[in-house]
């Protein structure tokens, strides 16, 4: 109704305002974040080597399906460099499941994102980063070199218990503090305000929500992309900009106020048209502003 009397632009308005948001987190399940996909969720605890499977039900409440015994790396600590063995800190997805492996290794693994776009930006090195199982035969260390190990068992449980290309891997040391809900309609909001700004070509504001620590997934920096930004804007062409399916997970470790942003984007204008999932990192600031520090 909103739309119809007031327009696309009134509703815009609306959304961008933290009271639009308050209603929509109502009894929404918030352990782990804001999904509006649903997707199953592995959480490891490396202080306590546990991971355990979570999955959404119908109103997206999250339930513990499983916890599972874990190996980590034995190193404490997040990975910076290939061959600390360290388990990695932060948040991924299962990019391939490998049904044949050594025999090391189990009867299969799940090979992770690792090194994600906030990893590469900082410089991470190593890869190959895997859920996998325990040797055949034989006795191994109760660690690994980087990969999260479980029982062969549990593995194959796991298995059949996901769907890999819809599932999310978040490490980190230990249980993640609890965010409140008005922390979520705050940065859904600027997400908003972010995108109308973008929309009617207010380069200043849109610019002003870049951190100038920023940096692009293809290396461009703040600097850089300010200058590429000015020429686009410059053409002032009408543009339709839509997001759905949006997540936003508070992003594990000791910083407190990094947020992993992925969404759908529909992205329409007379010189490019776009269609496929983003992904954001931001920080929430004190002032209650965001600032985006990376992007893909």
């Amino acid at each position: 109704m909103l739309y119809k009397s007031g327009g696309k632009k009134l509703l815009e308005q609306e959304m961008n305002n933290p009271s639009y948001w308050a209603g929509s987190l109502f009894n929404k399940d918030l352990r782990f974040g804001y999904f509006e996909r649903a997707l199953s969720l592995l959480t490891v605890n490396k202080d306590k080597g546990a991971l355990e499977l979570y999955t959404p039900d119908t109103r997206q409440q999250f339930s513990l399906k499983k916890r599972y015994s874990a190996f980590t790396g034995k190193n404490r600590g997040d990975k910076y460099i290939e061959g600390d063995l360290k388990t990695p800190i932060g948040i991924y997805t299962l990019t391939e499941k490998k049904k044949t492996v050594d025999p090391f290794y189990g009867p299969m693994a799940f090979v992770t994102s690792y090194p994600n776009l906030y990893d590469r930006i900082r410089g991470k090195s190593g890869d190959g980063i895997w859920v996998h199982g325990v040797p055949l035969s034989g006795s191994r260390d109760p660690f690994t070199k980087g990969c999260i190990a479980i029982n062969n068992n549990d593995l194959l449980q796991l298995d059949k218990s996901i769907n890999p290309s819809n599932t999310l891997l978040i490490i980190d040391s230990a249980s993640k503090q609890w965010v409140k809900p008005t922390v979520y309609s705050t940065i859904l909001a600027s997400l908003y305000q972010w995108k109308s700004a973008w929309t009617y070509n207010d380069l200043e504001t849109y610019l002003s929500f870049y951190d100038t620590s920023f940096r692009r997934s293809d290396g461009m920096n703040y600097n850089q992309f300010k200058s590429y930004k000015e020429r686009i804007f410059a053409k002032y062409e009408e543009k339709s900009i839509a997001f759905s399916d949006i997540n936003i997970i508070p992003y594990p470790g000791e910083k407190q106020n990094l947020f992993w942003i992925t969404y759908n984007q529909l992205y329409s204008s007379e010189s490019h048209q776009y269609k496929g999932e983003k992904s954001l990192l931001v920080r929430l600031n004190n002032d209650q502003s965001i600032s985006i520090l990376t992007e893909e």
